[in-house]
């Protein structure tokens, strides 16, 4: 399912040498010639020359970029804004690997995260691996495969426990810098933001970061091969030759008067053009259709907008 979806110089006066003298000894102290020859002052020995005016100079390359990327935020946030008016709440954050900019827009709200946390179970079963000096084994990649691919809720439940439950994924959220995100013994009720969801996206593809190569390696495979019914979200603004991966999550809750939480994380990327993280979150949707339909047009506006 992968889709293969950038002055003449003053001093230049001629000073002419014969009979052993200077023609000019004849200057008399105000710098006249006893013949009534004199020099034009820009000549004269001794008096600074006028210098040119400095030749204005425009912004930088760097001023202007940063002045069109201000232009852009302003402008996706007016678009958001004014969506908000008709629609379930969201929020959504976007970080653009190649240039280090970030934007966000409600970017610090909670919302349960739903199978979105799946993905970090995922990074702590990987991390609990590697402090262990060991890969995977097949049991817990016969759990994890499920749980990203077809968002098994069963396997997470078992995974979620094998590698400690509540208080061994709160830990690991400390490595992955999730500051804003708590997490619940029930899983799916874990509270997150879009700003820590995309810096666990980050670390999924640090190369600096606490996942060795084989675990960024592991995550990228499943998160790039979820089931063809999961097939949204994120990955409907990736573009012809581009790739994508993918974790979604949805949820109804009778506290929300049986409303719908869709949210979806992942990332794009497309050759030395695109490398870009992008999470939306939502809730209070009348339905999974009408929440997937939101948070796939705000990821579209995001791109529209910010032009990655």
């Amino acid at each position: 399912m992968q889709r293969y979806r950038v002055g003449i110089l003053a001093g230049a006066a001629v000073v002419a040498l014969g009979g052993g003298g200077l023609i000019l000894a004849g200057l008399d102290d105000d710098g006249g010639a006893g013949g009534g020859i004199g020099l034009p002052s820009a000549l004269r020995f001794g008096e600074p020359s006028p210098s040119a005016s400095p030749s204005p100079t425009g912004p930088s390359p760097e001023e202007l970029a940063k002045a069109e990327r201000a232009k852009r935020e302003k402008a996706l946030t007016t678009a958001l804004k004014k969506l908000t008016a008709t629609s379930p709440e969201f929020s959504v954050a976007v970080q653009d690997k190649k240039t280090g900019e970030t934007y966000a827009y409600r970017g610090d709200e909670h919302y349960d995260t739903a199978s979105i946390v799946k993905a970090q179970v995922l990074a702590c079963m990987l991390l609990k691996d590697q402090d262990a000096g060991r890969d995977p084994s097949a049991s817990e990649m016969a759990l994890a495969k499920p749980m990203i691919q077809l968002s098994d809720n069963d396997a997470t439940t078992s995974l979620f426990s094998r590698i400690g439950g509540k208080a061994a994924v709160t830990k690991c959220n400390k490595r992955l810098g999730l500051t804003d995100t708590v997490v619940n013994s029930s899983w799916g009720l874990t509270r997150t933001t879009a700003d820590d969801q995309i810096k666990l996206l980050s670390e999924l593809v640090d190369t600096g970061g606490p996942l060795d190569a084989d675990s960024r390696k592991t995550a990228f495979k499943l998160m790039n091969t979820v089931d063809a019914a999961q097939d949204w979200g994120v990955p409907a603004v990736a573009r012809s030759g581009e790739t994508f991966t993918v974790k979604n999550g949805w949820d109804t809750r009778s506290a929300d008067g049986g409303l719908w939480a869709i949210n979806t994380i992942g990332r794009v990327t497309g050759g030395d053009d695109v490398d870009v993280s992008v999470a939306v979150l939502s809730h209070n949707n009348k339905s999974m259709e009408s929440g997937k339909a939101l948070v796939e047009k705000v990821a579209k506006l995001t791109r529209q907008y910010l032009k990655y």
